[in-house]
């Protein structure tokens, strides 16, 4: 059979050209997701984000060993079903700084992809609960709303940041992302509002849109420099899928790279090294991968203040109940809703140290858990120099890649990451707090120099989830696409995901690669850009007069 367009992978980007594309009814598109349906529950409870990074619904990837942290190999959570990141994460509604994009267009050479050029495509994704401004929008496939049912703990925790004197933000992605406060997420109706729920169920009846499951794409195929199809590896054998338009790769930034290669698509002595036959040499294939490292506090609680008594069987059925009759309690929680963006490096661009308070220990997979009740600051740097890679550990298609983020290849990632690590520990310590705080457990009192800090980094520091850029959009002799997200020197063959951004966002990465898939869409379907934004103060507008009160 043959389509139009074939989408490699169905995560965050790969959902939304599914749906832009076939709303022309005479287009023909097949979407490919090598993972199952989002049909267990838990992908739709705000807490089920608890039990992903533990395994389910993961490709069950680790990196190589990491040669400036001791060679500790990290885990290294991707997600494998529906929906991609969008159906695992912790639901975090951010979109990064308005600098972060300015310098796409300065200084990675992707003009067109500047703040004001891609806020609109934001803001056409978004259907926000609380905001309507210059910043945000209603109306759009993506649920975002606040947090329902936040903890005394949390608020306790916006007033020891400002203790601190990080003042208060009520809008991360508004005019201003210094501060602490409530993140929106992406729920709607106090369920996840993944790119599945939102883009896809809405539109399966369409008849021009086939999405298959458990289809793992094992290469695309060349015809001379076209990319003509796909070979799906099934339980019978190779099948070939034909595109009579395009081959849209959007299977993330581990996962896009991977099949570049497979294709034997990408550095020639890196192909030929693992018996793959080079098809295109194309030397940033898999380079210039980027992530946020994590570090964090754990801290015992003085009571039952966070959720970790949950967990215990009696309570677990309670938080069930209350969940399925009236939409909130512990499962209504993303467990991960209050923080903040501060500084590091006083003199940074904008904000580089994110903050994320997590409503118990031990929430994420590799992270301690306390006998007793528990909270988590995590502190991630943002603005790492540190570059890395994925390549291909054998010919094997099946093979699961070697991811190599590098992690602190350069200094000044480590010494950034311990600042932010210093000042978690400096929040947590505050006055506000004290109701709530015990003590501090992890890193504890025996880590108080900044060697035996570093040592804690080392042994326990942890991937965010927000890897990108390896195959970089752009013009010079790395990247991999064009402006227009075509792939260097073949026809018919694009990358529309995280991958394709020359530098990570200073946030969680759902909402840019949205981001990314909506403005992908339309330029795969030739529509003119949408205008720019304007920004109310800038429109020379009046304030209009109060209407006067009849008595």
């Amino acid at each position: 059979m043959r389509f139009d367009y074939i989408i490699t992978g169905a995560g965050p980007a790969g959902c939304v050209l599914a749906n832009r594309l076939s709303e022309d009814p005479d287009i023909n598109v097949l979407l490919l997701e090598a993972g199952g349906g989002d049909w267990n529950p838990l992908f739709h409870m705000p807490a089920g984000f608890a039990k992903m990074t533990k395994g389910v619904a993961s490709w069950g990837w680790e990196t190589v060993p990491q040669k400036h942290m001791k060679g500790r190999v990290l885990r290294y959570t991707q997600a494998k079903v529906i929906g991609g990141g969008s159906s695992i994460n912790a639901q975090l509604y951010t979109r990064g700084n308005a600098a972060d994009y300015d310098l796409w267009a300065s200084e990675d050479g992707c003009e067109g992809w500047d703040y004001r050029s891609i806020l609109p495509y934001f803001k056409r994704a978004e259907d926000n609960q609380r905001f309507a401004d210059d910043y945000h929008s209603y109306g759009g496939p993506l649920g975002v709303s606040m947090p329902v049912s936040p903890l005394p703990i949390c608020d306790a925790y916006i007033r020891a940041g400002q203790e601190l004197g990080i003042p208060y933000n009520h809008d991360f992605n508004g005019r201003q992302q210094a501060g602490v406060g409530f993140y929106q997420l992406t729920q709607r109706d106090r369920r996840r509002s993944s790119a599945s729920l939102a883009y896809l169920s809405p539109i399966k009846a369409r008849k021009n849109l086939e999405v298959r499951t458990g289809a793992r794409v094992a290469r695309i195929v060349l015809e001379g420099n076209r990319a003509a199809g796909v070979e799906i590896a099934t339980e019978r054998g190779a099948e070939i899928v034909h595109a009579e338009r395009e081959v849209l790769v959007s299977s993330g930034a581990i996962g896009s790279p991977k099949l570049l290669l497979q294709s034997g698509i990408g550095p020639a002595d890196h192909l030929r090294s693992v018996g793959v036959k080079v098809r295109h040499d194309l030397p940033g294939v898999g380079g210039n991968l980027q992530d946020h490292l994590d570090l964090f506090v754990i801290s015992e609680c003085t009571g039952d203040h966070t959720y970790d008594g949950v967990a215990k069987l009696h309570r677990t059925i309670w938080a069930g109940v209350q969940y399925v009759l009236f939409k909130t309690g512990p499962v209504a929680s993303s467990l991960f809703e209050t923080g903040g963006f501060w500084y590091a490096d006083p003199e940074a661009r904008s904000p580089d140290i994110q903050f994320h308070l997590g409503l118990g220990s031990g929430i994420e997979a590799g992270v301690e858990r306390l006998k007793n009740a528990g909270v988590t600051l995590n502190s991630a740097y943002l603005h790492p120099r540190s570059r890395g890679t994925v390549r291909l550990s054998s010919a094997d298609p099946s093979a699961a890649p070697l991811i190599d983020p590098n992690y602190w290849s350069d200094p000044h990632d480590k010494v950034m990451s311990l600042e932010g690590l210093k000042i978690a520990r400096e929040i947590m310590q505050q006055a506000a707090l004290k109701p709530y705080v015990l003590a501090e457990r992890l890193p504890g009192p025996k880590a108080m120099t900044d060697e035996q800090l570093f040592d804690y980094g080392y042994a326990n520091a942890k991937t965010d989830h927000h890897p990108v850029g390896t195959c970089k959009m752009g013009t010079g002799p790395e990247a991999v696409v064009g402006l227009d997200l075509k792939v260097h020197g073949l026809e018919g063959l694009r990358v529309c995901d995280s991958s394709v951004m020359p530098r990570v966002p200073s946030c969680n990465t759902n909402a840019p690669t949205i981001m990314v898939g909506e403005r992908g869409s339309d330029l795969i379907r030739g529509l003119p850009p949408l205008p720019a934004a304007i920004f109310a103060h800038e429109r020379n507008e009046t304030r209009p007069r109060a209407r006067a009160i009849v008595s």
